[in-house]
C-alpha cells in the first residue's frame, strides 16, 4: 500500500509537471494569423477534443470542438485539431486549453497564453529648441511615439546616456493617450533641462522608444545637437514682439499674396511659432510666414509667439488677413479704375461744360450792360443836334427879303 501510494503520488507529480512544461507563452503581431496545436488530439478524425478560451472577447470560458461551427470568424478548429486565429488583436489576449483524447484513451492538455503586440512608428522629436540658456530652465523638446502595443516607454538620452529625472536639472513630463477604436498607444514626453553654467557648449540629445515586450527591438530619433548660450554681457533681452504684415493692412485680391514677420531681436534667437485665430498653427518655428495664393480659408487674425529661454512666451498684437471683393472685370471695388474711372471723367466733364456754359453767360451779360451804358451817354447828344436842325428849319425868311428890297433901284 506504500509503495502504491508513492507510485500514485509520482504519478501525480509527473502530470503536473507535464500540464506546467505544456504552458507555452505566444506573442504575435495583431492582425496576424495564429495557429495553436492541441498537443495528444488524433491527426484524423474522430477526434476527441475542445478547446477553452478566456480572452477579451469572452465573458467566461468558451468551449470550441471540430464538430462545432466558426465562431464569429474568430477562431475555428481546424481537421488536425489545431485552434486557428485568423487574424489575432488585442481582444485575443487571453488564455487558450485544449484537452484531448487519444483512441487508446489517454488525455493531454495543452495551456497557451496568447499576447499580442504592435510596432510604433519611429518615434520622433517636435517642436525642438535651437539654442539653451545656461542656468535657466529650457525646453529641449517633445519625443512622440504612436501607434504601438503594448505602451512601452520613452527614455531621454544625452551624448548617447540615458537621462535620469531628478526633478531639478532634468525633469520629465509623460502623457499617454490609447486610441478609442483600435486601442493602440500614442506616448508623449516633454524634456526640461537647466544647463550647468561652464558646462558642455553643444550637447546632443536624443530619444529612445523602449516595447512593452521583452526582447523587441528599441527605436531611436535622430539625434539633435544644440547650443547653450551663458549669462553674457553681450546677450540682449527679448523686450517687445512686433508682427509685421506684408501688404499693409492684410487685404488683397484673392489669389494674392501675403507676408507675416515676427520682429523679436533677442540674443539667443527666441523660437517663433504662429497662432490663427487663437489656436496654435502645425508649422515648424520658424520667423516668417507665407501665405501664397490667399484664399478665404487664409483669412482670420493672426499672431506669433516668440519663446525665449530666459523669459518665456511673449505673444504680439495680432492682425488680420481678409480679401478683397472683385467686380466682374477684376478691378477692385472702390478703386478708381475701369466703371468708376468712367463715372469720375463723366461728371468732371459735365462739370466742365456747366462752367464754361456759365462763363459764357456772364460775357454776354456783362457786354449787353455795356452796350445799354453806351446807349444811355449818346441819348442827350442826339437830342440837341435835333433841335437845333429843328431851330434852323424853323427860321423866318425876312432878312433875306429885307436886304433884296434895299438893293433896287
Amino acid at each position: 500500500m506504500a509503495a502504491g501510494a508513492v507510485v500514485g503520488a509520482w504519478m501525480l507529480v509527473l502530470s503536473l509537471w507535464g500540464t506546467v512544461m505544456g504552458d507555452q507563452n505566444i506573442t504575435a503581431r495583431i492582425g496576424k494569423p495564429v495557429v495553436l496545436n492541441c498537443k495528444g488530439a488524433p491527426k484524423k478524425p474522430p477526434q476527441q477534443l475542445e478547446w477553452k478560451l478566456n480572452t477579451g472577447r469572452t465573458e467566461a470560458w468558451k468551449v470550441l470542438s471540430p464538430q462545432g461551427d466558426p465562431w464569429d470568424s474568430v477562431a475555428r478548429v481546424l481537421p488536425n485539431g489545431s485552434l486557428l486565429l485568423p487574424a489575432v488583436g488585442i481582444q485575443d489576449e487571453g488564455t487558450f486549453r485544449c484537452r484531448a483524447t487519444s483512441r487508446s484513451g489517454k488525455e493531454t492538455k495543452s495551456n497557451y497564453r496568447v499576447r499580442v503586440y504592435q510596432i510604433p512608428g519611429k518615434p520622433e522629436i517636435v517642436d525642438p529648441a535651437s539654442e539653451l540658456m545656461a542656468g535657466v530652465p529650457n525646453k529641449v523638446g517633445t519625443c512622440v511615439s504612436e501607434g504601438g502595443y503594448p505602451a512601452g516607454t520613452l527614455n531621454w538620452l544625452l551624448d548617447g546616456k540615458t537621462l535620469i529625472p531628478d526633478g531639478k536639472g532634468v525633469s520629465v513630463k509623460e502623457e499617454t493617450k490609447r486610441h478609442p477604436k483600435t486601442g493602440l498607444f500614442t506616448l508623449h514626453s516633454e524634456l526640461m533641462v537647466t544647463p550647468a553654467r561652464g558646462g558642455a557648449l553643444h550637447p546632443t540629445f536624443s530619444c529612445s522608444f523602449t516595447p512593452g515586450l521583452p526582447r523587441r527591438r528599441a527605436l531611436h530619433t535622430a539625434p539633435i545637437q544644440l547650443r547653450v548660450w551663458s549669462e553674457r554681457r553681450d546677450a540682449v533681452p527679448l523686450k517687445e514682439v512686433q508682427l509685421v504684415v506684408e501688404p499693409e493692412g492684410g487685404a488683397v485680391a484673392p489669389g494674392g499674396t501675403v507676408t507675416l514677420t515676427c520682429e523679436a531681436p533677442a540674443q539667443p534667437p527666441p523660437q517663433i511659432h504662429w497662432i490663427k485665430d487663437g489656436r496654435p498653427l502645425p508649422l515648424p518655428p520658424g520667423p516668417m510666414l507665407l501665405l501664397p495664393e490667399v484664399g478665404p480659408e487664409d483669412q482670420g487674425t493672426y499672431s506669433c509667439v516668440a519663446t525665449h529661454p530666459s523669459h518665456g512666451p511673449q505673444e504680439s498684437r495680432a492682425v488680420s488677413v481678409s480679401i478683397i471683393e472683385t467686380g466682374e472685370e477684376g478691378t477692385t471695388a472702390g478703386s478708381v479704375e475701369g466703371p468708376g474711372l468712367e463715372t469720375l471723367a463723366l461728371t468732371l466733364g459735365i462739370l466742365g461744360g456747366l462752367g464754361t456754359v456759365a462763363l459764357l453767360i456772364g460775357v454776354i451779360v456783362w457786354h449787353r450792360r455795356r452796350q445799354r451804358k453806351g446807349q444811355e451817354r449818346k441819348v442827350p447828344e442826339n437830342q440837341e443836334e435835333e433841335e437845333e436842325e429843328r431851330a434852323e428849319l424853323n427860321q423866318p425868311e425876312e432878312p433875306e427879303a429885307a436886304e433884296s428890297s434895299t438893293g433896287g433901284p
